[in-house]
């Protein structure tokens, strides 16, 4: 089984969460957008789909 992978990103100068290229959970905090990663990928892995949160910018490095 695949992996759901959810990446907190910036995104239209706001912290976002991608998932194959849909965007939800904008913010001006990236804490907010990390905690909207972390439910989905709850809600994921309850549903029994294994998931991993990455975030992108973590320590200053945008891709």
């Amino acid at each position: 089984m695949d992996r759901v992978v959810f990446t907190v990103t910036r995104h239209e100068g706001q912290w976002a969460v991608e998932q194959e290229g849909r965007y939800f959970g904008h913010s001006r905090d990236k804490e907010d957008a990390k905690a909207a990663a972390n439910r989905e990928a709850r809600a994921n892995q309850d549903a029994g789909r294994p998931c991993q949160v990455r975030v992108i910018g973590e320590h200053g490095f945008f891709a």
